[in-house]
């Protein structure tokens, strides 16, 4: 009698560490695995910034950018050409590259 409920208990705690084991993979490819990607498409982004470049930023703000730093960009927003905006380049969301 005492040998057949150890057993069970072994078979338990293996199914249980089966369903951890199952539940941090799960976790591991819905959450890490696209943040990972998110973060090489916004640093493959950013490093394709050139002047001229028209951009969105986070704020929702369109404009292009006439100077860009080591981490800054100078974005000039609108028709008046004096709405010069320095910001991080991290606030650029999306980048539309002008026709030539």
């Amino acid at each position: 009698m005492l040998l057949t409920a150890a057993a069970n208990g072994g078979v338990n705690i293996g199914i249980l560490i089966v369903y951890i084991v199952g539940f941090g993979a799960l976790m591991y490819f819905m959450s890490y695995r696209p943040q990972k990607k998110e973060q090489e498409r916004k640093k493959e982004l950013l490093s394709s910034l050139e002047i001229g470049d028209s951009v969105c930023t986070t704020a929702g703000f369109y404009g292009i950018i006439i100077d860009i730093t080591e981490d800054m960009i100078i974005v000039e927003f609108g028709n008046n050409k004096n709405c010069r905006i320095p910001m991080r380049k991290d606030a650029v969301v999306e980048v539309e590259k002008p026709e030539k």
